[in-house]
This record gives C-alpha cells, sequence and structure tokens, in this order.
C-alpha cells in the first residue's frame, strides 16, 4: 500500500533533508508533510501596494519601495562592520543598513537598475532606513507563493541558521504544496461546506500557504477554525448525551422533611429569584433518573453555599450521603462551620477531613462513613484517598472546579456503585461564549444577582504618594469598629522576595498602627495551618483590627465585620484575582471598600485592570475584560483536557465562529445522536479519530 503524502517524513521533502528534519522537529515539532501543512502563517504582507518615501510615517509597519541604489558604503570594522545604501525615488531617500552577510550581499548590489525594496522602517537621528530589507531587481521575475500577499511565519535564531527563516520555510511550503495534491482527505461533509460556504480541506490549505488575495486567505481560516471549534463541541456535546441519557444515576424521588423544615422553619431569610431558579433545576436533574453534571456559576457573594446547603438536604432526604470538596483548608473549615451553623437545629451529622486531620482522629470518621452514621463529609483532596469509603454517597459537590485535577475528580466515581451526582460551584465568572467551551459537557446555571440589602463596594485606585491619606482612612474606620484586610501579592517565581514584601509591609503597618490601641495579625502560605487558622479565628472574632495576609485569604473567608480590603502592589495581581480578594468584604450590611494600591507608573494592561476594577463590580463583564486581556491560558488553572490545545481558534477572538459551531454540533446530534445517517459518515469517522487521541474522561465534570 502506497504512503499517503502527508505521512511522509519530512526529511524527504526537497529543501529539507537530515540537518534541517532534525531542527524542524526539536524547534516546531515538524515531524512529517503534515506537520508542515499545519504550521501555518502568524500573519501576512501585502505586496500589491507600493509606497513612496515621503509617504512614510511613524505608524507605518512594512513598506514597499521601488526605486535606485545611488550610493553604497562599507563602514566600521570588526563587530561594527556594517554596508549601507542610500535607495531613492523621485520622492526622497531612505537608508539601507545590513549587519550580517556584508561579504555576499555587497558584490550583488547595482546601481542605475531599479529595484523593489520591502521591509520595516525605523527612524534614526530623524532619517528613516530599513534595516535587512527584502531586495530584488525589478527586471527579476517574482515568486511569491502564487500572489503579492506574502505569508510570514513564526521562526527563531537556530532555525534561522539552518535558512530556516520565514522565507526558508515558505520555500519548503512551495516545495510541499504540489506533493500533497489530491492526496488531502476531506474532514466535513459537502452539506456544510455549501451551508457556510467553505472551501474545500484542500483548497484551504492552499490558501493558508500561498494565497491569491486577503479575503481568500480569511475564507480558509475561518474553515479551519470552525473545524476545530466543531469537532471539540461534538466531542463535548456527545459526552453530555451519554451523561443525561445513558449514564444512570440515583434518584431523589422526594423533598422530604429535612428540606422543608430547613426551608419553613430555619432559613432566617428569603432567598432570591436566581436562588430559587437554580434550587429548581438542581431538584429537577436530581429526579431524571439520570446522572446530574451541573455547574453553579455565581459572583462572590451571591449565595452559592445556601443552595449547596439546601441540595445535601435532598440528598439526605432520600437516604444518600453527601460530600463537598474545597481547595483549601481554610475554605473547608469555613464550609463546615457555615453547614454546622445553618443545619445546627436538625439531625444532620457533618464531618471535617483534611490533611492535617490526626490519624487517631480519622479513625471515627472512616467508621461514621462505612456505616451512614455522617451524613455530609467536608473536606479537602483528603476524600479521595484510597481509605475513605461512603455507605452510599449521592451525590459530591466541588468548590472550585478549576483547582482540582480532572483525574482528582475522577477518584470521587469510585467511592460510589453508582456514580455520585456532581454539583461542581465557582465564584470566577466565565465569560458565557467561553462556558461553552470550557464547560461544555457540563449544565450550566448561574446566580446572577446578589441577597438584598448588600451594599456595592466601593473600589478606588490610590498610588504610595496617597499612603498617608489611606492610612487616616483606615483608623477611622477602625474607630468604627470596623476590621481591614491589606493583602501582598504571592508570584511563584520569588517566594523570598514576597515574603520580604509581607514582613516589610507588616513592619511598616505596624508603626503607623501601634498596640495597645490597633492590634494586628499576619497569614500567609509559610505559616503552619494550625498557625494561620489561629490567626484568622482571632480576626473572626474581632480580636484583631487588621489582617495583613498574601492571597492565602482570596477564596471563602467570610468575615462580615471587615469592610476595607487594601490591596498592595495591585499591578502584579490578575483581575480575577483582585475580584475574588475584593469579596471579602461587602458581607455585611455597612458599606465597604476595596483600595487599590500601586506604584505611580504601571503598564497599560495593569492600568486596564485597575479601571475596571474601579468601574464595575460585575463578575462577568471583568470576566470578558480578563479574558480579552490574557486569553483563556489560565482560567481553567491546571490542564483542562481538550481547550488548551486549541491549534488555530482563538477563543477572545473567535467567539461568534465559536457559537457557530456549538449550535451546528447540537443540532447534529440532536437529530443523529450516534452519526448513523449517511450525511454524517464523514462527521463520525473523523470525530472517531479526534477522540483516539485525547484522553477518555468522558464521564468526568
Amino acid at each position: 500500500m502506497q504512503e499517503l503524502p502527508q505521512l511522509k517524513s519530512i526529511e524527504f521533502l526537497p529543501g529539507v533533508g537530515p540537518v534541517k528534519a532534525k531542527v524542524l522537529a526539536s524547534e516546531l515539532h515538524i515531524y512529517t508533510f503534515q506537520d508542515l501543512l499545519d504550521y501555518f502563517p502568524f500573519r501576512y504582507v501585502d505586496k500589491s501596494k507600493f509606497y513612496q518615501v515621503r509617504e512614510i510615517v511613524s505608524d507605518t509597519a512594512f513598506v514597499q519601495l521601488k526605486g535606485n541604489l545611488i550610493k553604497v558604503n562599507e563602514m566600521g570594522s570588526g563587530r561594527s562592520l556594517r554596508l549601507t545604501a542610500i535607495f531613492e525615488d523621485r520622492t526622497g531617500q531612505i537608508e539601507l543598513i545590513w549587519f550580517k552577510g556584508i561579504r555576499w550581499i555587497k558584490p550583488t548590489l547595482k546601481y542605475n537598475q531599479t529595484y523593489i525594496v520591502f521591509g520595516k522602517p525605523s527612524l534614526f537621528n530623524g532619517k528613516w532606513n530599513i534595516a535587512h530589507p527584502e531586495m530584488e531587481l525589478e527586471s527579476s521575475a517574482r515568486i511569491k507563493l502564487g500572489s503579492n500577499f506574502k505569508p510570514v511565519y513564526n521562526t527563531s535564531e537556530k532555525l534561522s541558521s539552518k535558512g530556516l527563516h520565514s522565507n526558508g520555510i515558505a520555500k519548503l511550503t512551495q516545495n510541499l504544496l504540489p506533493q500533497i495534491k489530491g492526496a488531502i482527505p476531506e474532514t466535513m461533509p459537502k452539506w456544510m461546506l455549501d451551508k457556510f460556504q467553505f472551501p474545500d480541506r484542500e483548497s484551504s490549505y492552499m490558501s493558508i500557504h500561498a494565497p491569491v488575495n486577503a479575503e481568500d486567505q480569511v475564507k480558509a481560516l475561518n474553515r479551519f477554525k470552525f473545524e476545530e471549534l466543531l469537532y471539540l463541541q461534538l466531542i463535548l456535546y456527545k459526552q453530555k448525551i451519554n451523561q443525561t441519557t445513558r449514564t444512570p444515576g440515583v434518584r431523589f424521588a422526594k423533598v422530604g422533611q429535612l428540606f422543608n423544615a430547613f426551608y419553613e422553619e430555619h432559613l432566617a431569610f428569603d432567598l432570591t429569584e436566581a436562588q430559587k431558579r437554580v434550587v429548581k433545576e438542581i431538584r429537577a436533574d436530581l429526579n431524571a433518573g439520570y446522572h446530574m453534571n451541573r455547574l453553579l456559576q455565581g459572583d462572590v457573594g451571591s449565595g452559592k453555599t445556601i443552595v449547596a446547603v439546601l441540595s445535601a438536604l435532598l440528598a439526605i432526604d432520600n437516604g444518600f450521603q453527601v460530600c463537598l470538596m474545597a481547595p483549601t483548608e481554610i475554605l473547608a473549615q469555613q464550609h463546615l462551620e457555615t453547614f454546622t451553623e445553618l443545619l445546627s437545629k436538625l439531625e444532620v451529622k457533618v464531618a471535617l477531613l483534611t490533611g492535617s486531620v490526626k490519624k487517631s482522629n480519622r479513625t471515627p470518621i472512616h467508621e461514621g462513613l462505612e456505616s451512614g452514621e455522617i451524613d455530609i463529609l467536608i473536606g479537602t483532596h483528603a476524600l479521595i484517598e484510597p481509605g475513605v469509603q461512603f455507605k452510599n454517597l449521592g451525590i459530591a459537590i466541588i468548590d472550585e472546579q478549576h483547582r482540582f485535577g480532572v483525574a482528582q475528580r475522577a477518584k470521587l466515581w469510585k467511592k460510589a456503585v453508582l456514580p455520585p451526582h456532581i454539583l461542581v460551584m465557582t465564584a470566577t465568572p466565565i465569560p458565557r461564549t467561553l462556558a461553552m467551551t470550557v464547560y461544555g459537557d457540563l449544565d450550566v446555571s448561574v446566580i446572577d444577582e446578589l441577597p438584598p440589602g448588600r451594599k456595592e463596594v466601593k473600589t478606588v485606585h490610590r498610588t504610595d504618594a496617597n499612603r498617608l491619606n489611606v492610612f487616616a482612612f483606615l483608623k477611622q474606620e477602625i474607630e468604627k469598629g470596623r476590621q481591614i484586610y491589606i493583602v501582598y501579592p504571592l508570584i511563584e517565581e520569588s517566594a523570598t522576595l514576597d515574603y520580604k514584601d509581607l514582613m516589610d509591609g507588616y513592619e511598616s503597618i505596624s508603626r503607623s498602627f501601634p498596640p495597645p490601641h490597633f492590634q494586628i495579625g499576619i497569614v500567609h502560605g509559610r505559616m503552619k495551618p494550625e498557625d494561620k487558622d489561629y490567626e484568622m479565628r482571632r480576626f473572626a472574632k474581632g480580636e484583631t483590627n487588621i489582617l495583613v495576609a498574601t492571597t492565602v485569604i482570596e477564596v471563602g473567608v467570610n468575615i462580615p465585620n471587615s469592610s476595607v480590603m487594601v490591596i498592595e502592589s495591585t499591578e502584579r495581581f490578575g483581575l480575577s484575582q483582585l475580584h475574588q480578594l475584593r469579596g471579602r468584604v461587602g458581607r455585611g450590611a455597612d458599606q465597604s471598600y476595596c483600595i487599590l494600591m500601586s506604584g505611580e507608573q504601571v503598564s497599560q494592561d495593569a492600568q486596564t485592570r485597575i479601571q475596571t476594577m474601579c468601574r464595575t463590580t460585575d463578575g462577568f463583564e471583568i470576566a470578558e475584560v480578563d479574558l480579552n486581556l490574557r486569553g483563556p491560558g489560565d482560567i481553567m488553572g491546571t490542564q483542562q483536557s481538550g481547550i488548551t490545545d486549541l491549534r488555530v481558534a482563538d477563543l477572545t477572538k473567535d467567539q461568534e465562529i465559536l457559537k457557530t459551531a456549538r449550535y451546528t454540533a447540537r443540532d447534529i446530534l440532536e437529530k443523529d445522536p450516534d452519526l448513523e445517517l449517511t450525511e454524517n459518515q464523514l462527521i463520525k469517522k473523523n470525530l472517531a479519530l479526534a477522540l483516539k487521541s485525547r484522553p477518555n474522561w468522558s464521564k468526568i465534570s
């Protein structure tokens, strides 16, 4: 059987050979003809337009000029040797400069012949120049991949040293395209190409690497983006179908005594309409007989915890146990206190299991779980240890899912005969279009309103020059009986530096807020858990006025009396972190404040983050800005399968294509869940190939 051209080793492509093949593999992971086909240009330059020298201005990116060389000079010596030439058209002159390759470039330069020059102009000492321009005689035959619309490829110094600069890679694609003609299999059915007016796959590759014009290139690129997002959405939607129609789940058939007693007699406040809607959605899932896989998304302080409590009571009323997994011991402890307080008048037993629970105290917990005596187990990663066995686990609630790996969450499935229902809670608002991809296989519930009586946190930006005024304001708040957070950044690359910043800040604050009138606590990641808990308890009891901390207090700390959050070195925080930190205040009835401290000079991105925080408290709006600033790469935290490996599509820029791909995938699978129709056979074949290369987390939230 003859080998398909695209599967051939790149070494056998004319112009490559073993040396270049090795560097292409090490630098770009290009091993085959197909790999080179899939190495797309990152931009294009349009060489159909000619500029005149006098038209060059400060924001001109690249120019193409036509004119003559009137003077060539070799200047300097040794490492400072350079070649200069004066290039002239009828409107003016510009200097051309070469720092490398002088000995072979100089003899090729000719006077009194018309040259076409292309390059990026820069201004030096008031005069324009172009370093290392592309040049050719107008009379020469122009090889521009079929047009004057030229692709530009990312490269590296190592690649360039082997002749694999952008032009070198472009020449390889010129050699490649004729060899794969007629051999590129289509991956989308004809009806889909016709519907969206996409070019076929082979034509698309031609238009990516050898575009005739910008319009063809854009059509081809959009086709590849759609294809990539379509197959991702098909994978996610198939998982969702499997979970909602083919994966059995325990049925919570009744709303029982505990739920009704709590809701009617012990709930001290009215639920918001958003909370009521979400509880109904969860209730419907739990009574459907299939496995629930639901994301509960709500801004800081929106009331997700009470929804978790009500969901837990539904499980217990139906004879099942509940576990709640939190990312940190502080948050797990916070949940324990909240659940215990809310359920204190009901016969519900709640226990805590974290890494710091002593071995002697674990035995009764393990026994209580296996006997069914413990109704709700709250904890950290300790919950998924092999020794933890439930009698009848019915629902697993996971707080801040992005902090747990997929494989870790998979271990929860082994804790019950039928997979427990999954309720994921996140206080990190995710733009809805991104959520379609990040959590495309989950049903999403959103709590989009805050409880009544909550006052919006006022956010202001202050620089170091205003520090004395800020301290005076803090003293006024403390005089009113309020408490203050002062948070310092924690950047993993420099834990020592961060610790120094924290301690320097603590000493400075101690001088400005001296005892006995002021009491200051400190919490940071290098403290023992019991010491951190001690300081947090003191602050919670009101025994300290100011808590100096790193971001260990970012999630889950609930002190209603704290009214001011001061964030030092604001420019070193991301938007989602700033929003989370601000959410630690504004939990009581008093007006609360967030003060963003920074140096006098901050970067443009930092300025945008600060302005956004001061302008809005809407977590979804903040998430949109954050997505546009930094892209989707770390929104999910440590790698979530299938999201961060997008090759062509960009979730920050291609949201409309994502929506179209999502709706197309949904329509296909709702009509033909197993892809049995003739028109969908090509999709079925390529979906199977896509699934082959992915980890099988198809049943894990």
